[in-house]
């Protein structure tokens, strides 16, 4: 996280440096001045120096209103949608980020403004006791920069989170599994599980998955499907507590199927 946000801040400063050699809602000391578009723009930067990035972002807002067709007006875009980043103000980066794209879809800084939207997406992340759609959104975003920029410093960050984000994922469809487990919905959590192995099946959770689903199996009248799952946790994970555990399962169900 600590180099994500370094790469952020570090892109934001550059876009800021380069464009200074060239309404309703917002906080109360950005009230409408007509302001020169240099004056405007050096005023939304100090605020965003000296850690105040709520206003820096109303002002870049500024810089674009009053000075549409001004060349500031495209690098102002850029570092509103920072601003509002670090203001985790998310919803508004990424809007602002969006707005920016469709503007200038093939401009240089297009990449970080991918990026921006992607790590927007990240931080609100929520633990897997809640909805997960902002998870699959960081998912999208995320594989997007790696699908249009997989040489960039965007795209290796990227690939980074998107393993994090399948981890979660993963956790999520194992937490709802083992919920219709624990009340014999066998079928419901069986497909859970098997959700976990054939798209999640690097994540750390894939053990405990296929545990489960010998458990499910089993409960279901299989049992040549639970010698299956135990034979595959066995020849992958065969050191770990969840082999032993579906290993003494299947002997104690179905002591004629032997475990290879």
């Amino acid at each position: 996280m600590k180099t994500l946000r370094n790469s952020a801040v570090v892109l934001a400063s550059a876009l800021a440096l380069t464009a200074c050699g060239g309404g309703t809602n917002r906080p109360a000391d950005t009230a409408y001045v007509a302001r020169d578009v240099e004056t405007l723009y050096t005023e939304a930067k100090t605020r965003l120096d000296r850690g105040n990035p709520t206003v820096a972002a109303a002002l870049f807002d500024e810089v674009e209103r009053q000075h549409p067709y001004s060349p500031w007006a495209r690098r102002a875009q850029l570092m509103s949608a920072f601003s509002y980043y670090a203001a985790a103000d998310y919803n508004k980066a990424i809007q602002s980020a969006q707005r920016f794209l469709s503007i200038h879809p093939g401009n240089k800084d297009a990449p970080y403004a991918f990026y921006l939207i992607a790590l927007s997406y990240y931080e609100q992340i929520s633990d897997v006791q809640r909805d997960q759609k902002t998870t699959q959104q960081a998912r999208e975003a995320l594989t997007e920069v790696v699908r249009r920029y997989p040489n960039t410093e965007y795209a290796a960050d990227a690939r980074l989170k998107l393993d994090l984000v399948a981890d979660h994922l993963a956790g999520k469809e194992m937490e709802i599994g083992r919920l219709y487990q624990r009340s014999g919905r066998w079928l419901a959590a069986n497909i859970r599980f098997q959700n976990v192995v054939e798209d999640y099946q690097t994540t750390s959770h894939a053990a405990e998955a296929l545990y489960r689903l010998t458990e499910t199996s089993l409960a279901l009248g299989l049992p040549q499907e639970a010698v299956k799952y135990a034979a595959v946790l066995g020849a992958n994970y065969p050191g770990s507590e969840w082999y032993s555990k579906a290993y003494r399962l299947v002997q104690n169900h179905s002591p004629n199927l032997a475990v290879r």
